[in-house]
């Protein structure tokens, strides 16, 4: 076997200091079919909005490209690996690739991962209910030996399941994991996966990001501190990989920016209490809290349209529209929060992004 992918001190550096990484829509036309010329302006607007890196191939990529009947999982993940290749970035830059399935399923897209270049694999727990909490760490383990892996906490309403402290804390040791994404919408949830890293060996070698769209704000900027055998441990959750911010990007980028400024100051102002609960209401829309997340998908490509970045709302699954009421709840969006979109950058941009 070929020796594992490594990320470059650069990479690890920029990891730790805190990304913001889109989760990769699918474009498609009103036949269903992938549009090229529309999923490559997406990669495009990512990189320019500053973002650190992009995710493809996870939630927001559709699950359904993996299936026979389309077989587009190694096709969407090359097409945004040739952007990143030339728009020739001098910067750091993490492509992760969304890895899923049992154990034979994963390895083997974590192959087709390395094989195109990327940098990291976002390992999903969903859809494995059968599987032990130690076969899911074999698991883990057999993927880490290819491409270095971004865990993944996914909550149980979309796929995922409850996963133990113990869990977590094995999680962290195994070598090769670089980061996890947090994403039970749970507090409780997070603070096992923060204390079971602080309690690792390897804790300053593990990245927490939020996925946790219900808070993100709050999420960036806490400080998690607890007590390991007598002694102070304190960690960050340093950025997101999210489907929230696979729109209105650039915004994203300035949030994240500006929340590392104040980071380390303990007397946080209210307004940041605020702004988090503006993202959170956006958020709610967004991934249409109020149908049980039916539009999620609908919904990131909803804004994106609006923006000219997709050309319509198309899912592979046709039963994947935009719920009653969400695209006047949109309006609504539109209408309270205009410093959160960020519809003037991509409109001075977009013909560029799209030649």
């Amino acid at each position: 076997m070929s020796t594992r992918r490594e990320l470059s001190q650069e990479q690890t550096k920029a990891l730790h200091d805190g990304l913001v990484i889109p989760a990769h829509p699918l474009a498609l036309n009103a036949s269903r079919q992938l549009n090229e010329r529309y999923q490559r302006a997406l990669s495009r607007y990512y990189m320019a909005s500053g973002a650190g890196g992009v995710a493809v191939g996870v939630h927001s990529t559709q699950f359904e490209i993996r299936d026979k009947q389309f077989n587009l999982f190694e096709k969407v993940l090359g097409l945004a690996a040739e952007e990143v290749k030339k728009a020739e970035l001098n910067r750091p830059f993490i492509q992760v690739a969304g890895i899923c399935g049992p154990t034979e399923q994963a390895v083997e897209e974590a192959e087709i991962a390395a094989g195109l270049g990327y940098d990291v694999g976002l390992v999903s727990m969903g859809g494995l209910q059968s599987l032990t909490e130690q076969e899911l760490l074999r698991r883990i383990e057999k993927v880490a030996e290819i491409i270095p892996v971004f865990g993944f906490y996914l909550q149980p309403s979309v796929g995922g399941r409850v996963l133990s402290f113990d869990f977590w804390k094995e999680f962290a040791d195994i070598t090769g994991v670089v980061a996890i994404k947090m994403a039970p919408f749970n507090r409780y949830q997070t603070i096992d996966v923060v204390r079971a890293v602080c309690g690792s060996k390897r804790r300053d070698e593990i990245a927490l990001y939020t996925g946790n769209d219900d808070n993100i704000v709050n999420d960036l900027l806490t400080t998690y501190r607890f007590t390991i055998n007598g002694q102070p441990v304190e960690k960050k959750i340093v950025g997101g990989l999210l489907g929230h911010w696979a729109v209105w990007t650039h915004k994203a980028v300035a949030l994240l920016e500006e929340i590392k400024a104040v980071r380390g100051d303990e007397s946080i102002a209210s307004s940041w209490l605020t702004r988090n609960i503006e993202v959170t209401d956006s958020n709610a829309v967004l991934f249409d809290t109020a149908n049980g997340f039916a539009g999620c998908i609908p919904g990131i490509h909803e804004v994106l349209r609006r923006q000219g970045l997709l050309e319509g709302i198309w899912c592979l699954n046709p039963h994947e529209e935009l719920s009653p009421g969400q695209s006047e709840e949109f309006d609504r969006i539109y209408r309270d929060y205009p410093h959160l979109v960020d519809d003037e950058f991509v409109s001075a941009h977009l013909e560029k992004w799209l030649s």
